[in-house]
């Protein structure tokens, strides 16, 4: 079988977590599944793993990955079991922020723990009425005695119930767009947030996310870089994100592909296996093909990121491309192996419901369309 692994990964690190993929999470993903688990089930042995800070660098607590072992290590996570590899991204979401829009204060009081899993982070930049916009937003941070009082409502925030803190994004100044809005790290422990149940999801059922209505004050401390900052600073972490979906898209579509091949090599149709039939032999010399391509386009984005170039449209490349790549793979996988694909007792019919979101949320495909659009456009 083709082997898909970016050259430029480290191995050890990268055979550490295959290896505990394949011992821990693979097993346990349609539990978490069927019985809608909360994949942080999983942080204490991620934790000791370091995977909860591949995103940051050693002096702040992390691992200090390249972006090549990182794109690997979430799509070999994703792939064994994909709500732990939405828990996890979403927790790298919140560093990131922190990352880019911190201070070195900042980034000490609050990566030094979310690094070692300690303490569990989430992203809440999506509202109820601004999502593909952010711009639309009504959250709100008015300025009180000593810091500020954030009011509104934010909605998909995963990890929110068991977060120890959420970036939230509000504006400063209603007046002014995108450019007033500003970042803010919430403590939830510090009260005024309430945070609904999780949401009934078709897919990614152990990677949960919640509604959060804030009512809340925050110190000045809190705000992450001056005021109407946050928008450049979510721009920054959605880019990375969107390298992380397309890992999270490629993981998924290469463990349905693997499927496939062994369901092909075993089933038998008339005395022969079905991977002697053309019909299936085309069918995945096309997933292998958009497999490959999907990795292409995620590799030029990695390659930029490692150099400290800008990488976005390349991320939105990526992300545009795995998603829609990775909903014509597990359905091409499904279709492999019949009517059986169509049970939950086999992984086919989890793998095409956990990649249908990936469409959709960090930009959907059309707002990823676009971003290209504008750089092709100039």
């Amino acid at each position: 079988m083709i082997k898909f692994t970016d050259p430029s990964a480290d191995p050890d690190i990268i055979d550490a977590i295959e290896a505990f993929c394949r011992k821990e999470l693979a097993p346990r993903a349609a539990d978490i599944d069927a019985q809608s688990i909360f994949a942080t089930c999983h942080r204490p042995a991620l934790s000791e793993l370091g995977i909860m800070g591949l995103n940051l660098p050693g002096n702040y607590g992390g691992a200090g990955v390249d972006p090549h072992t990182l794109f690997e290590a979430v799509a070999l996570i994703s792939g064994a079991c994909a709500s732990t590899g939405s828990m996890v991204t979403a927790h790298y979401l919140a560093t990131d922020s922190i990352k880019y829009g911190g201070d070195d204060r900042q980034k000490t009081r609050w990566l030094d723990a979310a690094a070692k899993g300690t303490n569990l982070g989430a992203f809440a930049l999506t509202e109820p009425g601004a999502g593909s916009n952010p711009a639309d937003m009504t959250a709100t941070a008015t300025r009180t005695d000593g810091g500020y009082r954030i009011k509104g409502t934010k909605h998909f925030i995963s990890n929110a119930a068991e977060a120890d803190f959420i970036i939230v994004y509000a504006k400063t100044d209603m007046t002014a767009g995108a450019r007033g809005i500003s970042a803010f790290v919430v403590e939830p422990a510090r009260g005024g947030l309430q945070v609904g149940p999780p949401e009934r999801t078709m897919g990614l059922k152990g990677g949960h996310v919640f509604e959060v209505a804030l009512d809340c004050v925050v110190p000045e401390e809190n705000r992450l870089g001056p005021e109407g900052t946050g928008f450049r600073t979510a721009l920054r972490v959605l880019d990375a994100g969107r390298l992380d979906i397309a890992a999270s898209c490629v993981g998924i579509a290469e463990s349905a592909f693997s499927a496939a091949i062994e369901w092909a090599k075993n089933r038998q149709v008339g005395g022969e296996p079905i991977a002697l039939f053309q019909g299936i032999q085309w069918m995945l010399a096309d997933m292998a093909t958009d497999i490959a391509a999907a990795r292409g386009l995620a590799r030029a984005a990695t390659v930029k990121r490692a150099a400290g170039e800008r990488f976005s449209t390349e991320a939105s490349m990526a992300k545009l491309f795995a998603s829609e790549m990775a909903g014509r793979v597990t359905d091409k996988a499904l279709q492999i192996y019949g009517g059986y694909g169509f049970t939950r007792d086999m992984p086919l019919e989890r793998y095409v419901r956990d990649v249908r979101i990936m469409r959709i949320y960090e930009g959907s495909s059309e707002i990823q369309r676009n971003i290209i659009a504008r750089a092709v456009l100039g």
